[in-house]
């Protein structure tokens, strides 16, 4: 048996370990099969068998455990397994790194951002940016904080615009604050309501509501100041964090929905939406420019941001 891994130096450690182990590991968690991962590696099965017998006398602890229709990762193969992501992703974006320097700016920028972003900061940012790199492949994901922080964790975004939440550490990530504005509620064009002169928070129990998923900072501060208000009724809630079902479900029907000012007055410049003339209590914290705390920037990411810190 090899001596306990934690008491070898991580750098002796490291120096047993090669490169064909990492990639393993991760195909491994892909196909929980070890002959699917050796043929994704173009190596025989049992050279994967010995490689990963190696990984285990390394760190001296089981990695995998064996089922009827494959391998499931222990815990130990689970921690693993989340760094060997990390090292392939990282080694993807070292190389687009090492090619935009080589020919000029080009490779991927994946960007993740919360709807409120969008009219204000994403969209002119982005028209701007695509203007002076066209080598530069785009992608733009939109969904809720908690979510864009999962991808952004994982390194399947480069950077995001959002908020943290509570089930995130701080620590791991590096915030920019950028864009701080009031929540309103918005409705269709033709909505009852807008015949009125003012409209109190109360009065609008009694309507259907759209909000994101719970776990979204919006939703969490939405529901408390219902709570402050004194207001315990059950809200009849559809929920979605898409703003295209949002906006299209709003057009349908008599529902209300809460989002920033920007993009209500995005909408209503459509001609799609309207805002009620209603005061929301609600303070929810600046949309951030967030980047992993321990992990650099590629060229096509450091130019986007250099472009969106001016907008603020």
């Amino acid at each position: 048996m090899s001596r306990p891994s934690s008491e070898i130096p991580p750098w002796r450690l490291l120096l047993r370990l090669r490169t064909r182990q990492w990639v393993l590991l991760a195909l491994l968690d892909q196909h929980r099969n070890l002959g699917r991962a050796a043929a994704a590696m173009n190596v025989s099965q049992p050279a994967a068998t010995k490689l990963l017998q190696q990984l285990e006398e390394t760190f001296a602890v089981p990695l995998f455990t064996r089922i009827a229709r494959g391998m499931t990762p222990t815990p130990y193969g689970e921690a693993l397994v989340r760094h060997a992501r990390w090292v392939l992703t990282d080694f993807g974006a070292v190389c687009e790194e090492v090619e935009a320097l080589r020919s000029g700016l080009s490779g991927s920028l994946r960007v993740g951002s919360v709807p409120g972003a969008v009219p204000e900061l994403l969209a002119p940012t982005l028209v701007a940016y695509q203007q002076k790199h066209e080598r530069v492949a785009v992608s733009v994901v939109v969904d809720t904080s908690d979510v864009m922080l999962r991808l952004l964790a994982r390194g399947e975004v480069d950077l995001m615009l959002g908020r943290l939440t509570e089930d995130h550490s701080a620590e791991a990530f590096d915030c920019v604050p950028l864009l701080g504005e009031p929540q309103v509620v918005v409705v269709r064009k033709t909505h009852p309501l807008l015949r009125r002169r003012s409209v109190s928070l109360r009065e609008l129990v009694e309507w259907p509501w759209l909000l994101q998923p719970p776990g979204s900072p919006q939703r969490g501060r939405f529901e408390a100041a219902l709570h402050e208000a004194g207001i315990q009724e059950r809200l009849r809630i559809t929920e979605t964090a898409s703003p295209i079902a949002m906006t299209a479900l709003l057009e349908h029907s008599d529902m209300c929905a809460v989002m920033p000012a920007s993009q209500a007055a995005h909408y209503a410049r459509l001609g799609l939406l309207r805002t009620l003339p209603v005061k929301l209590p609600i303070r929810v914290p600046p949309i951030y420019l967030i980047t992993r705390s321990a992990h650099s920037l590629s060229p096509a990411a450091a130019a986007f941001v250099a472009l969106l810190r001016p907008a603020s």
